[in-house]
């Protein structure tokens, strides 16, 4: 990270980048509303910590690096990067109490907007997180992803949004469905961020390009035209660029709908196995068959390559009958890492996600073809 090297070069204050971070959420927080709490003396608490440890001889790889939180209680989680050098200046929105639909943030200043169109909802549950790096208030805001809350708002507010291996870091879901991840405004933030949590040194060279299939649908879902043309067109600028080379594969991706597998999993996750109801039972038929499905497609290619979404982000007032999980909750059930970059602009002026997939623990190749589509030019 540019701001991290700057401070450690001795050319930033660690102390001076936190208050320019801190007047950026002054001035556009009230609109935006992608905080829940701003916490300026800490923050500039610790902010003269990092400084001092810089100065001591420390070489730390996120030195003076403002980030954000998911919701109030995502300290809890940011252990590792409080070590790297990072300042925490507050935490996130998410939907609120009695929130039916997790698309949807509530910030201190009333309900979370997208800053691309303010009547439109920038998606969640990660909303403030995704608010917060789109609009530049800070470069890398913590998510965790249950069904796509970190890719879902990622996509609808065009930054990068990666959701780990399932089980590789800790999470505090009991049901085993959500996983800790990251959105960030560039694929390197993204990487650096990997660096910090895993404790993985920088990765060998991925050799290009990388092969991947396309699949518009998963074989189940049923997304708008818009979202699939946007996604296919930035598959074709990577295969032009020579990040990718699509193949086809001799199983196709045609998953089950894990919809239903999914909201029993996460109603009933407390069953014992020895007394599982019809539906949790019917629940593991179906991620075991996914599992299967997506195994032989991940033999043939390196990537699963989808749209992110199945449609533009919807008003404040819900989305109506349509999951905007479709595309993204069957990658929770699996565990397989995903990431989104953007992809392009729908009719509506709002932005559009492709999904990367790749096999479990492959989070660097993930990282490595989106920071190579970065380098070529290919996000919009």
């Amino acid at each position: 990270m540019e701001i991290a090297a700057a401070v450690r070069e001795g050319t930033l204050r660690a102390v001076d980048v936190t208050a320019r971070a801190l007047e950026r959420i002054d001035r556009a927080d009230p609109e935006l509303c992608a905080f829940l709490e701003v916490w300026r003396e800490e923050a500039l608490h610790r902010a003269r910590e990092v400084d001092g440890r810089v100065g001591a001889g420390e070489r730390l790889p996120l030195a003076g690096v403002p980030i954000a939180v998911k919701g109030r209680h995502g300290l809890r989680a940011a252990g590792p990067l409080l070590a790297a050098g990072c300042v925490a200046v507050g935490a996130t929105s998410v939907p609120g109490p009695g929130t039916d639909w997790q698309t949807w943030g509530l910030g201190a200043h009333g309900r979370t907007v997208n800053p691309w169109r303010p009547d439109r909802t920038p998606g969640g549950s990660s909303a403030g997180s995704a608010v917060a790096v789109a609009a530049g208030l800070v470069p890398l805001a913590t998510g965790s992803d249950g069904a796509g809350s970190v890719r879902i708002p990622a996509a609808w507010c065009g930054v990068v949004g990666l959701k780990v291996t399932g089980g590789r870091l800790p999470s505090p879901d009991r049901t085993g469905l959500a996983a800790p991840g990251v959105l960030t405004r560039t694929a390197s933030d993204a990487a650096a961020w990997w660096r910090a949590v895993s404790g993985e040194g920088p990765p060998a060279g991925t050799s290009l390009p990388v092969t991947a299939v396309w699949s518009a649908d998963l074989g189940f879902a049923d997304p708008d035209p818009e979202p699939v043309a946007s996604a296919r067109a930035a598959v074709d600028r990577l295969a032009d660029a020579g990040v990718l080379r699509l193949v086809r594969p001799s199983t196709p991706p045609r998953l089950l709908d894990p919809a239903a597998a999914w909201l029993a999993l996460r109603a009933r996750s407390s069953a014992r196995p020895g007394d599982l109801p019809r539906d949790l039972a019917d629940a593991h038929r179906v991620r075991a068959e996914n599992d299967r499905r997506l195994a032989a497609v991940l033999t043939d290619a390196e990537l699963l390559l989808t749209p992110t979404a199945p449609t533009a982000p919807h008003g404040h007032e819900g989305p109506g009958d349509r999951y905007s999980t479709a595309l993204t909750w069957a990658f929770n059930l699996s565990g397989h890492p995903a990431l989104t970059i953007p992809a392009g602009f729908g009719s509506d002026g709002c932005p559009t996600g492709l999904q990367l997939v790749a096999r479990h623990g492959q989070e660097a190749l993930l990282l490595a073809v989106a920071q190579a589509a970065e380098s070529h030019g290919a996000f919009p």
